[in-house]
């Protein structure tokens, strides 16, 4: 039977594979359209098998919301090009309508992916869009939030995707505030809503850290603790030629650690470190660590950040909050950013031309 190109469009809009992939599953199967779409389909599941192993850390994330639950996906691609096309976009798209309407709740580590793609052909679609776009695809994961209002936000064409979920109110006013506060978490990526959120250990790691980054540069520690650590660092641990230094600079401490050799400044924070029971009991020293501990906790404590758009801009995310509805609260948010935690590959795009040219 010959095949004709409108044959081969037909079969190229039922499936959206490539023109000569259609032409020679028609050719396979003699014209037969059903047998053309199993043929293609069979070829896509090999195709996507042989790009398993391959990296695919670029891609989008995509929002879906119905009344006060939505949710958002992540699926990746192996390069950025793939992911700022339309048929990519769609699909994923249509992952997270799925991932909505099912009664599937996923979480930030991928949690029932698996199970979401075995529901309504989605894996099946999954492998087929590989095939068509000719680059390892993978649904990462998806994550669900409800509450009395729910807002989402997408930054950079998908690169960041936010969901935010609130308790206390639901009218306009409060999903402006939260449709600002999902902007926040997308430009601030907090990690905490708030302190309260951080189990104690947790908290005693990072003072533990504090502690340990404060010992290991000497130059930021309060003058007295310096000047002991110095004193021993003189009688005998540091070279003469570091003793000269510090003789000669003394008067003006702001400036030793510009003139004072690697080796001196490692060996003064050997000291410190060798000395942190003694320092650590140190009430000056506990001043410094409780404010770099509080100022970490700032950061990473959504309600404690500085809100983004503060008129004055010191306003914090809580006074914020409580500026539009005092009852208004934060009951979740979630946060996923492309290709977060995972390898990527070092592109080399000339090389990679000159291989297919010279395959061709």
């Amino acid at each position: 039977m010959a095949i004709t190109a409108a044959m081969v469009k037909e079969l190229r809009e039922m499936t959206g594979a490539g023109m000569m992939d259609c032409k020679k599953a028609l050719a396979e199967t003699d014209g037969d359209m059903d047998a053309a779409v199993e043929v293609l389909r069979k070829s896509g599941a090999a195709k996507a098998e042989k790009k398993a192993s391959r990296i695919a850390a670029e891609g989008i994330t995509r929002t879906a919301a119905n009344g006060n639950t939505a949710v958002v996906v992540e699926v990746n691609s192996e390069t950025d090009f793939v992911a700022k096309n339309a048929v990519f976009q769609e699909f994923v798209q249509s992952i997270a309508d799925q991932a909505l309407a099912s009664s599937l709740n996923g979480g930030k580590d991928g949690e029932d992916v698996e199970a979401l793609l075995g529901e309504n052909g989605l894996k099946d679609a999954l492998v087929e869009k590989t095939a068509t776009i000719g680059e390892k695809l993978s649904f990462r994961r998806f994550e669900k939030v409800t509450g009395d209002v729910v807002t989402s936000y997408l930054h950079g064409g998908g690169r960041i995707g936010v969901l935010v979920a609130g308790t206390g109110a639901s009218d306009d006013a409060a999903k402006e505030a939260l449709t600002n506060i999902a902007m926040q978490i997308a430009a601030m990526n907090p990690q905490y809503i708030s302190r309260a959120d951080m189990a104690d250990e947790e908290v005693a790691k990072l003072r533990e850290i504090t502690v340990d980054s404060a010992l290991n540069d000497p130059a930021s520690l309060p003058k007295p603790i310096l000047n002991k650590l110095i004193e021993k660092a003189v009688a005998g641990v540091w070279s003469a030629e570091d003793v000269a230094i510090y003789e000669e600079k003394k008067s003006n401490m702001q400036y030793l650690f510009n003139f004072l050799s690697k080796e001196a400044a490692a060996q003064l924070a050997e000291i410190a470190m060798a000395d942190k029971e003694t320092i650590v009991a140190d009430k000056i020293f506990n001043g410094l660590v409780e404010g770099r501990v509080s100022k970490q906790l700032k950061e990473i404590c959504l309600l404690d950040q500085t809100y983004v758009k503060a008129e004055d801009g010191k306003q914090s995310v809580a006074k914020y909050l409580a500026s539009v509805n005092k009852d208004l609260a934060i009951k979740k948010f979630v946060r996923f950013e492309v290709g977060e935690g995972m390898e990527k590959k070092n592109e080399d795009f000339a090389a990679e031309v000159a291989a297919q040219m010279a395959n061709a």
